[in-house]
């Protein structure tokens, strides 16, 4: 009798706990590399929040910001293999791994993150590249354009000549052609550079302004318009088969709209950023002539050309890449 009132005692708490489990949902553990208060990471909590209200509740996603569960370098792996479910990578950490989608890396002079995301989700949805064939995915966007932060000021490109800037991927190449020298380096390491003099300053999007802090030790600002990094939000793929239909749909539906919603906000919090460096530090912003642009677009001819013999070797139609990629770029411009 013991016996049986025990298995019937075991029986009911596992009916409790199955029973409690369906009430919960899934929970899904979202891995993200830079800090928490970084765009990758604003959007992140921002999908969170969408997620949760359009499923009711059936779907709990539990986040983690500033590589405490994958770092950049191991985020894809780390997804295809389960130690999380949806993760944030940034193709420049992978070389020679995505080579339809790092077409929109390439100093083409995009001016808006919002126009640079759309351009990359239309030409991943039109030739559904299979360098993502393993995982999910959920969206994608990029980040803002690189531009030159300093110590002293970069009104004109000759003042480049032999000045250090932390840089990184093809904006080196770029910045060597313009006689500066590029210093490649973590982004965690940076500040200790400009404190020490190692860099004179940094190439990056104005957002580190606010965001790093940047703004105190970098007093000019110059508009280069160098490339844009992209990044893309993948997911397991047995995890995503595992969900309802219902639940994939609101993440499907979500997609575009993710990626438009992060491009808006990161132009404005680059906005917010220069007005926020402007007020409390007095940078100054400073413009090179259309000449100047022109100098550094045919500095990236080399890139260009780079990117389109990799393509083909990888088999794609490199030309009508580039060309839609262009075309998509003109479109959402004049919008």
């Amino acid at each position: 009798m013991r016996k049986l009132t025990t298995l019937l005692a075991a029986s009911l708490a596992l009916t409790c706990l199955m029973a409690a489990s369906a009430l919960a949902g899934t929970t899904l553990t979202y891995a993200n590399f830079p800090p928490a208060k970084t765009f990758p990471c604003v959007q992140m909590e921002q999908w969170k929040a969408e997620v949760e209200k359009r499923t009711n509740g059936d779907i709990a996603v539990q986040t983690f910001p500033g590589s405490t569960l994958l770092n950049p370098k191991n985020m894809f792996r780390g997804v295809q293999t389960g130690q999380a479910d949806i993760g944030c990578i940034s193709t420049a950490y992978y070389p020679g791994v995505f080579p339809l989608i790092s077409v929109v890396n390439l100093p083409v002079a995009f001016t808006s993150t919002e126009v640079a995301s759309r351009v990359m989700w239309d030409l991943f949805q039109k030739y559904q590249p299979k360098e993502f064939a393993d995982v999910k995915v959920i969206t994608m966007f990029t980040s803002a354009p690189s531009q030159i932060m300093s110590k002293t000021p970069v009104k004109q490109l000759g003042d480049l000549n032999g000045m250090e800037l932390r840089a990184s991927g093809s904006i080196l190449q770029i910045l060597s052609g313009l006689g500066a020298q590029g210093v490649g380096m973590p982004m965690s390491q940076t500040p200790e550079a400009l404190q020490k003099g190692v860099v004179k300053g940094l190439v990056s999007s104005f957002d580190v302004l606010m965001d790093f802090n940047f703004a105190e030790s970098c007093r000019h600002e110059t508009i280069t318009n160098l490339p844009v990094y992209p990044f893309a939000i993948i997911m397991n793929k047995a995890r995503w088969e595992a969900l309802s239909p219902e639940s994939k749909k609101v993440i499907d539906d979500l997609a575009l709209e993710q990626a438009v919603w992060t491009g808006k906000y990161l132009d404005k919090h680059i906005d917010d950023s220069l007005n926020w460096s402007k007020e409390k530090y007095q940078v100054e912003v400073h413009e090179l002539t259309a000449a100047e642009h022109a100098t550094i677009k045919e500095l990236g001819t080399p890139l260009v050309d780079q990117w389109k013999a990799e393509a083909v070797k990888a088999g794609l139609d490199a030309d009508a890449i580039l060309a839609d990629m262009l075309a998509l770029k003109a479109k959402y411009e004049a919008m």
